[in-house]
């Protein structure tokens, strides 16, 4: 899989996860008392990254053997490069 491709597939992924914070934001704020969290952006933003960096390490897998160490830093770096637009996505509601 090309450099390319693989951030493609990860945006497609981020994508997909910030498309969940209006209903995780929902959620938290109709259930305060089961969650018990202080800051509701923040905990979907430990969400959304989770998401992000799970999903497409498992994107990874699916393509080829387990990923290397290496591949996996590409794929942190790729994510990491587009955490002020999900802070932005999440903070600015």
């Amino acid at each position: 899989m090309s450099e390319d491709q693989l951030e493609t597939l990860i945006i497609q992924t981020i994508n997909g996860a910030v498309a969940t914070i209006p209903s995780y934001l929902e959620e938290i704020k109709e259930n305060k008392e089961i969650f018990k969290v202080e800051n509701p952006q923040e905990f979907v933003y430990g969400i959304v990254m989770g998401m992000a960096l799970g999903m497409s390490g498992a994107i990874m897998s699916a393509q080829k053997e387990t990923p290397t160490e290496e591949d996996q830093m590409k794929v942190r770096d790729i994510i990491y490069k587009h955490i002020p637009e999900i802070r932005e996505r999440i903070f600015n509601r």
